[in-house]
């Protein structure tokens, strides 16, 4: 049952949160939503994992559409879906309140610091294929509420950080506004009980715990000598080695394919490269933009931060 459709569009060069309007939910429908470069494939990953009982690795676009992606026609990825008769599994970027919100859905946000997502994102934006950068700049130019091209984000880590903070294009989902609304739309409505937050640190730190904690969300059990087996298929390494199959055709949108999608998979490396004065610009940002409880829990993650369902505010 619908309990509310989205109350605003999220649209840009690349994502367009109408394209969701011919969904159909069916009871156990998995929506990953993330901002970029946050762990969706991760996610995607370990759901696949779980729903197929199995660790050989599996093609994730195939298996787990991006309806509100504008290089793929959305009447294809709605074929996709309506096609399936496994317990789908969808990837979104886009904030809670540009999503339809079902009660028989399940809605799972993965979460990461701003900074470390700042920095993954340089490697993503910087490794785009000429032809799919030419069909972004092609969609904004034919589109008459953009009508340029896609701006292009500097390539160094530090002016690239200024930049995602900076940057007020439009809705584009590479600047620091667009990413703590998304948090907030999700952080806001962390106790329904068809949603689980979930944050990449926790992920780094106890892989099984988290697929457990998500198995268990999604009502998914496991025999315990299977297990071992699928936590190391959504290992990083397992990932990257198996890349080619998980991420098939990337080479399409992305120059090295695969390989430059998953890139290394780490955190921190924001203070290698940003001042003391850049720091103090993004905790101002935070402090302005986020309350106490989802700015510890965005930072530091569950485990040490607390589960975020119980957080005061």
């Amino acid at each position: 049952m619908l309990v509310r459709a989205p109350t605003r569009v999220q649209h840009d060069w690349v994502l367009d949160s109408r394209q969701w309007a011919g969904y159909r939910s069916r009871a156990g429908d998995v929506i990953i939503a993330t901002a970029p470069k946050a762990g969706t494939t991760w996610l995607q990953q370990i759901v696949s994992l779980l729903i197929f009982q199995s660790p050989l690795p599996r093609s994730l676009a195939a298996l787990s559409p991006w309806l509100e992606f504008r290089l793929n026609p959305p009447e294809a990825s709605l074929a996709i879906i309506e096609s399936q008769e496994h317990r789908r599994f969808l990837k979104s970027h886009l904030s809670l309140d540009a999503l339809p919100l079902y009660d028989e859905v399940y809605y799972i946000h993965v979460a990461r610091d701003g900074r470390d997502a700042c920095m993954s994102l340089l490697n993503h934006v910087n490794s785009f294929a000429l032809g799919a950068t030419e069909r972004i700049n092609a969609i904004g130019m034919s589109d008459p509420t953009i009508g340029r091209p896609r701006p292009k984000p500097p390539s160094s880590p530090r002016e690239f950080f200024r930049y995602w903070m900076d940057t007020t294009e439009r809705d584009d989902s590479r600047n620091a506004d667009h990413f703590f609304r998304l948090e907030r739309s999700f952080w806001s409505e962390r106790t329904r009980s068809n949603l689980l937050l979930v944050h990449y640190n926790d992920l780094k730190a106890d892989l099984a715990g988290e697929m457990h904690r998500i198995a268990r969300f999604l009502g998914i059990s496991t025999a315990p000598d299977l297990w071992p087996q699928l936590v190391e298929a959504a290992t990083f390494e397992s990932m990257k080695r198996d890349g080619k199959t998980l991420l098939a055709h990337m080479e399409h949108l992305f120059e090295r394919g695969h390989d430059s999608f998953l890139h290394k998979g780490i955190n921190d490396r924001w203070r290698e490269v940003l001042t003391q004065a850049d720091l103090e610009r993004y905790d101002n940002k935070v402090g302005a933009l986020l309350s106490p409880g989802l700015a510890r829990w965005l930072e530091s993650g569950r485990l040490k931060a607390g589960d975020p369902e119980t957080a005061a505010d």
